[in-house]
């Protein structure tokens, strides 16, 4: 049904939108996925994921255990409704449930913060689907997010300044990994079926009035 209800819905944008679909799909990757943890600051949730959408990483995952998560539209510039944003906001502590969740679908958990037993972004092992958290702006992942964690990943700095903004941490590792990703023997790529949903989604949230020519399509399908 996808495939048809993709097709249908195809008849209703241009053909220059529907080639820079196809175009944006080579890049994009589900072996990678961004996890945001309690992040507070509409600027840096924006950037994320506009870095996001530009390094070609599809999944974002947010926790809003403390603070809802809001992104400055000044910064996303329409970026959010190229990716796949899921929100984890049911309970008073979501982490645990992300990541039993992210963990079924086959990621590693690798948390981005300097640690015992951490590895430089150039030296963590790609060949498995892997999770990257970013925490809060002041206090970093939780307790929960670091007992889970199945590796730990750092971004080598020689500097006096100990950290880096978030936004900008995200983009550097994202650009890093998938850098590493493309020139590996790794399959990141999609699959035909995560393609099709992909094309769905976009068609969706750029067809002027969508849902109303879904449900004609539905109707008639009946």
């Amino acid at each position: 049904m996808s495939r048809e209800l993709v097709k249908y819905l195809s008849g209703f944008a241009t053909e220059n939108r529907l080639k820079r679909f196809e175009e944006v799909l080579l890049h994009r990757t589900r072996h990678l996925a961004v996890v945001l943890e309690d992040i507070y600051q509409p600027h840096n949730a924006a950037a994320v994921l506009r870095s996001c959408d530009c390094f070609g990483v599809q999944d974002v995952h947010v926790i809003e255990n403390q603070n809802k998560f809001e992104a400055n539209p000044d910064v996303e510039l329409g970026s959010a409704k190229w990716i796949t944003l899921h929100r984890h906001n049911q309970k008073e502590n979501n982490t645990a449930d992300c990541i039993a969740l992210l963990k079924k679908n086959g990621y590693k958990i690798v948390v981005t913060s300097p640690h015992k037993n951490d590895c430089s972004i150039e030296e963590l092992d790609i060949t498995h689907k892997s999770a990257l958290f970013f925490g809060t702006e002041m206090r970093g992942v939780t307790p929960v997010a670091f007992e889970q964690a199945d590796a730990f990943v750092k971004i080598p700095m020689v500097g006096f300044t100990e950290s880096l903004n978030i936004s900008v941490s995200a983009a550097v590792t994202l650009y890093a990994l998938v850098s590493r990703l493309k020139s590996s023997s790794v399959n990141w790529h999609l699959s035909d079926q995560e393609g099709m949903e992909i094309r769905l989604q976009w068609l969706k949230n750029s067809v002027p009035k969508a849902e109303l020519l879904k449900k004609e399509f539905l109707a008639r399908e009946m």
